[in-house]
């Protein structure tokens, strides 16, 4: 009896070992899912801030007409206008200080002479998998509200790459970036989130509408042609000096913008 004690005594001596072997495995498997919930939390956040942003820029184009309409509708008296100094003074203190506010003041960066248009910043070229794909996205999301897009291939024209930068106050900008009524929207994930959301379709109401599969016939689109002065190759002969000068009317690559898409 004794000896079968002994062996039932190791027996549970060897379970018990076991058992503590098998106690960092299951561990780990909670540490595994603990990672997955604080990941899911991290996505959670992420889409709520897009949400608050989508949110703010809404806000932004409903705010801009009542105000006006309220400002046009209020009588103007002798103490306001004497006030309107020092209110003009502080608006613009508040939109220099905007620019550091960024989102909180849907004010960050505005484009000259494109009031009445929807402005593309992109590139039609493969080298970035990534930003071609962000780039072709929004053309198409754009396109399916039948619009007309000014679409400013950097690529195409170095002048687009030097506007958007001095616009952007930097020299790294990521692609695409929109720009409509003047106002700075965002980039590609700002107009999936608008678009998902439904508002991007109040947006854009007041533009002109498109013909359904309307395609330019001048340039397919490409928004650019051959220079018609030196017929793409950048040079010109001057016949009183006897010399070949740069041409002056289109840029490094030969090219000036769609005149047929440019009308529009």
């Amino acid at each position: 009896m004794s000896r079968f004690a002994f062996f039932n005594r190791s027996n549970t001596m060897h379970a018990s070992s076991s058992e503590e072997s098998q106690k960092p495995f299951n561990e780990l498997l909670d540490r595994s899912g603990s990672l997955s919930k604080f990941y899911g939390s991290v996505e959670s956040m992420k889409s709520s801030i897009r949400g608050r942003m989508v949110k703010k820029l809404c806000n932004l184009f409903e705010s801009s007409p009542k105000e006006s309409a309220k400002l046009g509708s209020e009588p103007r008296s002798a103490s306001r206008l004497g006030s309107e100094p020092r209110a003009a003074s502080r608006l613009g203190s508040e939109a220099r200080s905007g620019e550091k506010l960024g989102w909180e003041s849907g004010m960050l960066f505005r484009l000259e002479g494109a009031e009445e248009r929807i402005v593309v910043y992109l590139t039609s070229l493969r080298g970035i998998r990534r930003t071609f794909e962000d780039c072709n996205a929004v053309k198409m999301i754009l396109k399916g509200f039948r619009v007309w897009v000014d679409e400013r291939d950097v690529s195409m024209d170095r002048a687009y790459r030097k506007e958007l930068q001095c616009v952007m106050g930097e020299e790294n900008v990521s692609l695409p970036q929109v720009f409509i009524r003047g106002k700075y929207i965002g980039g590609a994930e700002v107009i999936k989130s608008l678009f998902e959301s439904g508002d991007l379709k109040r947006i854009l109401e007041g533009f002109p509408k498109m013909k359904p599969g309307f395609v330019c016939e001048s340039c397919g689109d490409a928004r650019f042609v051959p220079c018609e002065n030196c017929s793409g190759s950048r040079k010109i002969f001057d016949e009183e000096e006897g010399l070949l000068k740069r041409c002056l009317e289109c840029n490094e690559n030969g090219l000036i913008r769609c005149p047929c898409c440019s009308y529009y």
